[in-house]
């Protein structure tokens, strides 16, 4: 056994063993363990060597290469002591079944190579995916104007960040501008409508001085690039000089969070979403200082457990009012997934913008996003 933890720690160069590599060798030196406390329970007769075969292809479930040829090099010496101490003259069946350990340990080794070259293909395909999504949705906050501001994109795949949500916080000379919305359906397809739906924001946001005028640009972008029975939910909102106005096209509404008190911002008149020419009406707030606001995607107010949905109003002072926005939204997912025990059935997208009142007036006129300007 002493040889058997030299021969993978040669292998490794002397580096710490992979969790792979000793899970492999692991399952694979108990399970020649049993097998040979069969066969010694049964007495001299070698009648369990073949099943020695199984123990490389246990190891290569789990393992490199490298441990697989360990695990059957041993059970390959493991079987030839016994066939030998336990052959008659006229049987050689036990040495066969050697070789068949030999040749078992070939083929493992070769299901390991490619198992390994495909879970590194995949390990890949899950890096580009992250970097696709980091490309779509960039990285929000601290500060976009004079407004806290935070994002955060919860996967309802573990494996993959990558989906149809989508956010954006811009600082225009009309104000502070946000966006979240939510494509239909998921994969690709959903993350190219989301870089057009964005890529198409973050131009006619600074041009645009109507957020209705950014809804209909929107909504061309869309219909050019989607099929008839895809859309996009998305909400838009603005704040300048402390007024808080609001679109919402076919979306969640906002949720506003004031001295303990919660208040979800409906719509005057309820709008289809972009792709279907939608026709919207602006909802137009007051904002106070200390006001918080939380954009969210349909993932959050239809995440459910035995049933039942979760309680983002009800909780959403406790979660939300304290801290910044970065550890709001924070608190929000783990009390979603403590809900859900850990289980999504859609990703979600969120923003939460704090207002901390009236910006001090400043000499110059320049907008705070055109930095380096001159008057």
């Amino acid at each position: 056994m002493l040889v058997a933890v030299r021969i993978p720690l040669a292998l490794s160069g002397g580096r710490p063993l992979s969790p792979g590599f000793r899970a492999g060798l692991g399952a694979a030196f108990v399970l020649l363990l049993l097998i040979s406390a069969v066969e010694l329970a049964d007495g001299r007769e070698a009648r369990f060597v073949g099943l020695m075969a199984t123990v490389p292809f246990l190891a290569a479930v789990f393992a490199p290469w490298q441990a697989v040829l360990v695990a059957g090099g041993v059970a390959t010496a493991v079987g030839t002591v016994f066939a030998f101490f336990g052959m008659s003259q006229d049987d050689l069946s036990a040495f066969i079944n050697v070789i068949g350990i030999g040749l078992a340990t070939g083929i493992a080794a070769l299901v390991a190579v490619v198992r390994q070259r495909q879970a590194e293909r995949i390990a890949e395909l899950a890096k580009l995916a992250t970097i696709a999504q980091q490309a779509v949705l960039r990285p929000l906050g601290p500060k976009v104007g004079t407004l806290a501001v935070a994002g955060r994109y919860i996967s309802a795949t573990a494996a993959a960040d990558i989906g149809g949500d989508l956010y954006e916080a811009l600082d225009t000379p009309y104000g502070v501008r946000m966006i979240i919305g939510d494509v239909r359906g998921k994969g690709l397809d959903a993350v190219r409508t989301a870089s057009i739906v964005l890529g198409s924001y973050r131009h006619v946001a600074f041009e645009r001085a109507d957020l209705r005028a950014i809804v209909a640009d929107l909504d061309r972008a869309v219909a050019r690039s989607v099929g008839d029975e895809d859309f996009v939910t998305a909400c838009l909102v603005e704040e300048r000089g402390g007024t808080l106005t609001i679109v919402n096209c076919g979306h969640p509404a906002p949720i506003l969070i004031r001295r303990g008190e919660v208040i979800t911002l409906d719509p005057p008149s309820p709008a289809p979403p972009l792709g279907f020419m939608p026709v919207v009406r602006s909802r137009v707030e007051r904002l106070e200082p200390g006001d918080r606001l939380l954009l969210l995607t349909d993932g959050l107010a239809e995440a459910r457990r035995d049933g039942e949905f979760f309680p983002i109003t009800e909780r959403a002072w406790k979660l939300l009012g304290h801290g910044t926005v970065g550890d709001g939204l924070a608190s929000v997912e783990s009390a979603l997934m403590e809900w859900v025990h850990n289980r999504l059935d859609d990703d979600i997208a969120l923003i939460l913008m704090e207002y901390a009142g009236p910006s001090q007036p400043t000499l110059s006129p320049v907008p705070s996003w055109e930095l380096g300007a001159t008057n």
